[in-house]
């Protein structure tokens, strides 16, 4: 009987190898069974700067600039709480990034028929903003002196 179950065994074990033939069809595993498959990473999308802002370097708690950016337009107040006002700083052209890159900047066209008669309104034609690292930054200027307004969205 030992005899008889050695041949079996070894046909079953060859025929289970595929004899080492040629013309069988290799042995492929697909990306998702593999253990080195990389998980498809999304492509960057550019980021949308559509809504409010508020100033993230204020050094007062009541008085501070807003932002609100809709429709290819920025418009940008003066929040005086320590004197109850709100007041036009800006309103201009707004141009949002094309891609993900980490720094965007673009020169805003002012709406002079919104600022003209605003009291502390720019009177710049052009206002250069970067967006970077999440803040909208721009220049300010009051009675020769500048500063750095940064905005973080809302």
């Amino acid at each position: 009987m030992k005899k008889l179950i050695a041949p079996i065994v070894l046909v079953a074990a060859l025929s289970l190898t595929g004899c080492g033939a040629t013309d069988a069809a290799p042995v492929t595993t697909s990306p998702a069974a593999s253990s080195e498959a990389k998980p498809v990473e999304a492509a960057p999308i550019a980021p949308d700067l559509t809504g409010g802002w508020k100033q993230s370097n204020s050094q007062s708690e009541t008085d501070f600039m807003t932002a609100t950016i809709v429709d290819g337009v920025i418009s940008i107040d003066w929040e005086l709480g320590s004197e109850d006002i709100t007041a036009v700083y800006w309103v201009g052209t707004f141009e949002g990034p094309a891609d993900a890159n980490a720094t965007h900047t673009w020169t805003s066209q002012r709406n002079a028929a919104e600022t003209d008669n605003a009291l502390m309104a720019s009177t710049d034609n052009t206002k250069e903003f970067t967006y970077e690292d999440g803040l909208i930054s721009y220049s300010v200027s009051i009675q020769g002196e500048s500063a750095t307004v940064e905005l973080k969205h809302t």
